[in-house]
């Protein structure tokens, strides 16, 4: 199993200067390397591999001396991230009939859309000890270490964030997971809109809305972006507004992944088995009217954190179907419809009584044990 750890920077004037100088050389191989493909397919109607742009990296270094600031290992991974692009296009344009999802051809990336190198082998180029994170090229820097690391460090990724601050990734090998738990303490999950999840023990998590929260102070930091936002780039006020709306939307992303690690951190700690909604939440945002309710509340991240949690831990997860677990009873499974105004299910053949989000809870924890099983 593989674990990443992520640390705060805090490299020096200089240090950052290195750091965006070798961030925007690999933009710039990046879209060198982007543009050969094209340029290759559209005379010679031939795909290059990751392999032969690889071996072009000697004579474009030749060809551009800053090329040789950046330690040759990060180059290497550029030509990775640029197979990814392509492989993952020709992914999405298979796909394309079932799914209706748009291809999207891998683009240029301008300085704004590139932030962040890697160096693929941990000990070739960095390495970190007491003193801080050593990279090749740049030096030794301050790195705030609040958690030791776990296994062995494979990769890197250093990533600068549209505030200014600065991150590292250390990907580790933390060896095989442990055996898994019993199911004595499982628990089934309904998520939803008016609490964040009921559980199938009748715990209520409400929902925090923190967008919602944030809204009021976005807009008035976005009417101030409004009337400096045709300046110049180089204009110290108008980075300076860019730079509040950044933070304010950093402050809303890290109060939801807090509350989604911690959360799940809980309910990872308390049950032995896990079964929760398998839900398209692409799909449920063309609701116009609760898209922005929905990407709010998170579900994806919430599913994301259970899921690796609860493989670390050792116990069973399981994400199921949640198609009729509103409908069905679960004391008798009589199924019937229900508008999404009646929060209440009562079964007219059994009289079984409960919220309706916890009788789905419910259905959700029968599917998933039996699923699990199976």
């Amino acid at each position: 199993m593989v674990k990443s750890f992520k640390y705060r920077l805090r490299p020096t004037k200089k240090q950052e200067k290195v750091l965006l100088a070798q961030i925007d050389e690999c933009r710039i191989l990046y879209n060198q390397l982007l543009c050969a493909r094209i340029q290759a397919w559209k005379n010679n109607k031939q795909s290059l591999s990751r392999y032969e742009q690889n071996k072009t990296l000697p004579m474009l270094k030749n060809q551009y001396k800053p090329f040789s600031l950046v330690h040759s290992q990060v180059l290497q991974q550029v030509c990775q991230r640029v197979d990814w692009a392509f492989k993952g296009f020709f992914r999405r344009l298979k796909q394309k009939e079932k799914t209706g999802e748009k291809a999207g051809f891998p683009r240029y990336k301008n300085e704004n859309r590139y932030d962040s190198i890697t160096y693929p082998q941990f000990a070739n180029g960095c390495r970190l000890d007491n003193k801080g994170l050593r990279l090749s090229k740049i030096g030794c820097i301050r790195i705030v270490q609040h958690r030791p690391l776990e296994g062995v460090p494979k990769s890197c990724t250093i990533t600068r964030t549209a505030t200014g601050k600065w991150f590292v990734s250390i990907s580790c090998d933390i060896g095989d997971t442990p055996e898994k738990a019993d199911t004595g303490s499982a628990v089934g999950i309904d998520v939803g809109l008016n609490s964040f999840a009921v559980t199938s023990d009748g715990q209520k998590i409400e929902n925090q809305r923190f967008f919602r929260k944030e809204e009021k102070s976005l807009a008035k930091a976005q009417r101030k972006w409004d009337a400096v936002k045709k300046r110049p780039k180089t204009d110290a006020v108008r980075e300076k507004r860019r730079k509040v709306i950044a933070k304010v939307h950093e402050r809303i992303r890290n109060k939801r992944h807090n509350f989604a690690h911690q959360e799940s951190r809980k309910m990872v700690n308390r049950h032995g088995f896990i079964a929760v909604e398998k839900l398209d939440v692409q799909e449920m945002q063309k609701n116009r009217r609760l898209a922005k309710s929905i990407a709010d509340v998170a579900w994806s991240l919430f599913r994301h954190c259970l899921e690796y949690k609860a493989e670390e831990a050792g116990i069973g997860f399981k994400a199921v179907d949640p198609k009729h677990t509103s409908q069905d009873c679960s004391a008798c499974g009589h199924r019937e419809k229900k508008p999404l105004s009646q929060r209440m299910h009562q079964c007219k053949v059994c009289g079984y009584k409960t919220d309706r989000d916890h009788n789905a809870a419910i259905n959700i924890l029968t599917l998933g044990l039996q699923r699990q099983v199976a």
